[in-house]
């Protein structure tokens, strides 16, 4: 007689490349994904074709550190990563640990490096080479990017998108001109905490980069009102600026991209303000409207 008990399914029976891999486990946080090796062989050898295959990795899903074995690890089988971001692993990544991962992974479109303060001008050599379609880039805190590298990134990277370069203090200028000059595709840039910008970079950026949306100028002290003109004269499109301790950029500049409806980093000039108050109350209290 024939049993109208339903047989109980496995979740390694499941088609792994077609089903598993696409359509589940890439829902599950990393971190669990890695803890199911332990179950058994078979999960091990599941999970290791995950990561064999996996389009993105961010290391702060793991946990607040990544050890340097466990990365090199992980991504050793994997050459169709689009996303990269290792902010986590700023503590021990170096050039002998990335190289291998940027030279085998070359459909990635974004990588988020901010921090790693002990690689070199070779890595973003190395991801100007093999990262052609890379549209987002974050270098922030990475005091190596030199002129030459950033170079090398502008010749071979030209559908760039996004870049952050704050606190990238060796690059002045005339880098920053090469870079707008060949990635006129830009829409978000920062330039932030770098005392070497001024005004020729950003009126090069104005008249470079006409789908710019996002510039970050925070703390560049050479930077003045004629380039913030310029720039909005330029980018019709900017959604926002930040010129926080910007002390040579003031309102006659700004009030121009305030009147588009620009989101500023800084409050608008408190005479108006004042005015009222005075009468109102016949006096008005003295207010540093430089800070």
């Amino acid at each position: 007689m024939m049993s109208l008990t339903p047989s109980r399914g496995c979740l390694l029976d499941l088609p792994w490349e077609d089903i598993l891999v696409p359509h589940i486990l890439c829902h599950l946080p990393l971190q669990q994904l890695l803890s199911l090796q332990r179950v058994s062989k078979s999960f091990q050898s599941l999970i290791q074709l995950y990561l064999a295959n996996m389009r993105c990795f961010d290391s702060s899903q793991i946990g607040p550190a990544i050890p340097r074995a466990a990365f090199v690890n992980l991504l050793k089988d994997n050459e169709v990563l689009q996303q990269l971001a290792l902010q986590n692993c700023s503590d021990w990544l170096t050039d002998r640990e990335l190289l291998p991962v940027i030279g085998q992974n070359h459909h990635l479109h974004q990588i988020q490096l901010k921090g790693c303060a002990q690689l070199s001008r070779h890595a973003l050599v190395a991801i100007s080479l093999s990262c052609p379609n890379l549209r987002r880039l974050s270098l922030a805190h990475c005091e190596w990017v030199d002129s030459l590298s950033l170079r090398s990134l502008a010749d071979h990277c030209k559908v760039l998108e996004a870049v952050d370069l704050t606190a990238c203090r060796q690059l002045k200028d005339e880098a920053i001109c090469y870079l707008v000059q060949k990635c006129s595709k830009l829409k978000s840039l920062s330039l932030a905490v770098n005392a070497n910008v001024g005004d020729v970079a950003v009126e090069e950026i104005a008249k470079c980069c006409p789908e710019l949306e996002h510039l970050d100028l925070t703390g560049c002290l050479r930077v003045k009102n004629d380039s913030i003109r310029v720039l909005a004269e330029y980018c019709p499109k900017l959604r926002s600026l930040k010129v926080k301790h910007c002390h040579n950029v003031a309102e006659s500049s700004l009030s121009i991209l305030r009147s588009r409806g620009v989101e500023l980093d800084v409050e608008p000039p408190l005479q108006r303000a004042l005015v009222l108050l005075q009468d109102v109350v016949g006096f008005a209290p003295f207010i540093n409207l430089q800070i």
